[in-house]
């Protein structure tokens, strides 16, 4: 069986998604320190104006030692889910399957959550459900540099890493406009293809 490491994403681009379903078994690593610039808190759609970030607000740590992602605290001092939310409405909301999925995402940006990695792994588990992927699934208990029996994929959540070219693209709302942006959130593919987005992940993979 094979069996692979991921580091938890907001959501996560394509690239992520189209390594995790060539893996039977996937551990999250949940003993790793938080890092910057990555998508860890970000995720990128494609907006009436081209492409754009969502940022998670993350409070900084005062110690001197690096935080733990665990650990990490969402800055919840103005409402940043309303934002983000409202922004995925006004550039999916004419996409072919927004209104499909809206009752299942909608409800992520309502309740209030402190930690950053609890927020996240609601998002993986309800895009886990809604992609209809099927594999076992755990946690890491300790933190480790190197894996001799699993395949670490924990870099997918870089921000700063080259982007997918993908051999087969899809309609996007503002294609017309800017053309094809690759390698975006996957709510850009499952707001545009629905129930074929997981058949389009395996074409890539």
């Amino acid at each position: 069986m094979s069996q692979a490491l991921f580091s938890l994403p907001y959501f996560g681009p394509l690239s992520y998604y189209a390594s995790l379903i060539k893996y039977d078994s996937i551990l999250i690593e949940s003993a790793e320190n938080y890092q910057k610039q990555t998508y860890r808190n970000r995720q990128y759609i494609y907006g009436a104006n081209g492409k754009l970030m969502l940022n998670i607000p993350v409070k900084h740590s005062k110690s001197k030692h690096r935080s733990k992602y665990i650990e990490s605290e969402i800055e919840n001092d103005f409402n940043w889910q309303e934002l983000h939310f409202k922004s995925l409405e006004s550039a999916y909301r004419t996409s072919p399957y927004f209104e499909f999925y809206e009752a299942d995402i909608e409800p992520l940006f309502k309740k209030k959550y402190t930690s950053l990695f609890q927020f996240n792994l609601t998002c993986f588990k309800t895009l886990i459900e809604l992609l209809n992927l099927e594999f076992k699934f755990g946690m890491t208990e300790s933190y480790q540099k190197e894996h001799k029996t699993l395949v670490d994929c924990r870099n997918l959540v870089s921000a700063k890493k080259k982007q997918i070219n993908l051999k087969s693209t899809y309609h996007q709302v503002f294609e017309d406009k800017y053309g094809f942006i690759p390698d975006l959130s996957i709510l850009d593919l499952l707001f545009n293809l629905g129930p074929e987005s997981t058949t389009y992940l395996k074409s890539i993979s």
